[in-house]
């Protein structure tokens, strides 16, 4: 797994801090088969992190749900 923070979402330190939330939030989501995935994070993830988990849950299943489709 990948992760991509631009410097819209801060300076270097907010950046760091929204990567090393969203490497905790991806040990407990499961993989339905093997496939390399980057996440982009959005300016929104470092001012809102209690919504990170309930958004990056969502785009992870809606995901595979389009992966297992083709």
């Amino acid at each position: 797994m990948g992760f991509v923070v631009s410097k819209k979402v801060g300076n270097a330190v907010t950046r760091n801090r929204v990567k090393r939330r969203l490497r905790h939030l991806a040990r407990d989501l499961d993989s339905p088969f093997t496939t390399d995935v980057v996440v982009r994070a959005l300016p929104a993830a470092a001012t809102e992190p209690e919504q990170l988990r309930e958004d990056l849950g969502h785009a992870w299943s809606r995901a595979f749900a389009r992966a297992a489709s083709c």
